[in-house]
């Protein structure tokens, strides 16, 4: 499995915009929710920064990834003519993949036996 994440820093006048197509549930999730390795999206918005986001797109493979993007889904070619007006800049931060997930464990009701 892996995260691609991007670096997206949007337009004022469109973050309503930007969010709902790449937020839960959004044209992204849409497009690609039959797409073979497609996992999901997150969208994590800067708390400090307004317009910066980081978009973290989860695959089976890098080359699910690439197979899905395809100039042939209109769909996916009329979101990407909005999105090209709706950011300031875009930058691939990486392609990370995933090597272990971690939980945090709530503690026991009484506390930790001692052993």
């Amino acid at each position: 499995m892996v995260e691609i994440i991007w670096e997206y820093k949007v337009r004022d006048q469109s973050r309503g915009q930007f969010e709902l197509a790449f937020g839960p549930g959004g044209a992204w999730s849409r497009i690609f929710a039959g797409a073979p390795g497609f996992r999901g999206i997150t969208l994590l918005r800067d708390i400090g920064e307004m317009g910066r986001y980081l978009a973290i797109e989860l695959w089976n493979s890098e080359s699910d990834r690439d197979n899905s993007i395809s100039e042939d889904n209109l769909d996916y070619v009329d979101l990407m003519t909005n999105f090209e007006s709706w950011i300031k800049s875009k930058v691939q931060v990486g392609i990370f993949r995933v090597l272990a997930e971690a939980t945090i464990r709530p503690k026991a009701k009484f506390g930790r036996r001692k052993i």
